[in-house]
């Protein structure tokens, strides 16, 4: 009985939007710049809750790098959903070059963008398949992104090289070396836009310093937007929009931000050094 009522509760939910509307492709090239527009973005789960972004309007310019941070609750990962359109907007809208992206097909937007979640997926199969699963690139451009994030070593441990085996979930993969195939997978698509949603909260600082490092180098003229829970991961993009409670609250440079001592970002800053400080003090005494 539980399982005939589970099958009535999904056969309830609403289905997404279409995977492709044939009057409103976009061009094969889209996105050239990576320019997002976000006007008067306004996102709510249901219409019985309350909404979670509260008419946001920002520009992220094409080609730069910009963080998102605040605290818990902020509405940092509903941005990034209604980026990819994992939950729609209830008012405003987003623009990318131009193009609304609600009036495009789902396949023909989240195709062209890039993303590296905070829990990195590897599925059973090969490196190969994990890196490269459509089957659309060469062994020489596999292993370009492969030495790029600093895979090689590990790669070359077992004699099969690309037709290694990779267990169910990555599970013979360290989290940080998972992270790492991710990145190689987007960076092997060579994506405008690329999305770090808390990508290296769960990662050892060293693996963090290689994946911002390897980003920094690997993705100028792309736009790369960076939901941030360690503040150093931003600190030296170009720009920092500073959520809270669903609104804008800050968006500058970071420099500019750090002048005002006052500032949300400051005190974000103060906050995590203040915690950083207590965990080293917790690991001297132990």
């Amino acid at each position: 009985m539980i399982s005939v009522e589970r099958i009535l509760q999904f056969t309830n939910i609403p289905s997404e939007a279409p995977l492709v509307i044939e009057d409103h492709r976009p061009k094969p090239e889209w996105p050239t710049d990576g320019r997002i527009e976000l006007e008067r973005l306004h996102v709510q789960y249901n219409p019985a809750l309350p909404m979670v972004l509260k008419g946001i309007t920002c520009t992220f310019p094409g080609e730069k790098k910009i963080g998102v941070v605040g605290r818990t609750g902020s509405g940092k990962s509903t941005l990034i959903q209604a980026l990819f359109r994992v939950v729609e907007p209830s008012g405003g809208r987003i623009l990318i070059d131009g193009v609304d992206i609600c009036k495009i097909g789902l396949q023909d937007l989240r195709s062209r963008l890039g993303i590296i979640p905070q829990d990195p997926t590897l599925f059973q199969g090969t490196v190969r398949s994990n890196l490269d699963p459509l089957q659309q690139h060469s062994d020489q451009e596999i292993w370009e992104v492969i030495i790029k994030c600093h895979l090689a070593e590990i790669v070359k441990q077992d004699q099969r090289l690309l037709d290694a085996p990779v267990a169910e979930d990555g599970e013979n993969w360290s989290v940080g070396q998972r992270q790492l195939v991710c990145l190689a997978r987007v960076l092997l698509k060579k994506r405008r836009i690329l999305v770090l949603d808390e990508a290296t909260a769960s990662i050892d600082t060293a693996t963090d310093n290689l994946i911002q490092e390897t980003i920094r180098e690997e993705t100028k003229g792309c736009t790369v937007i960076t939901v941030a829970h360690r503040i150093p991961t931003v600190i030296d993009n170009e720009l920092v929009l500073v959520l809270d409670e669903g609104n804008v609250v800050e968006y500058n440079s970071p420099a500019q931000l750090l002048k005002d001592k006052s500032s949300s970002f400051s005190k974000l800053v103060a906050e995590f050094l203040r915690r950083s400080s207590k965990s080293n003090c917790h690991r001297d005494i132990s």
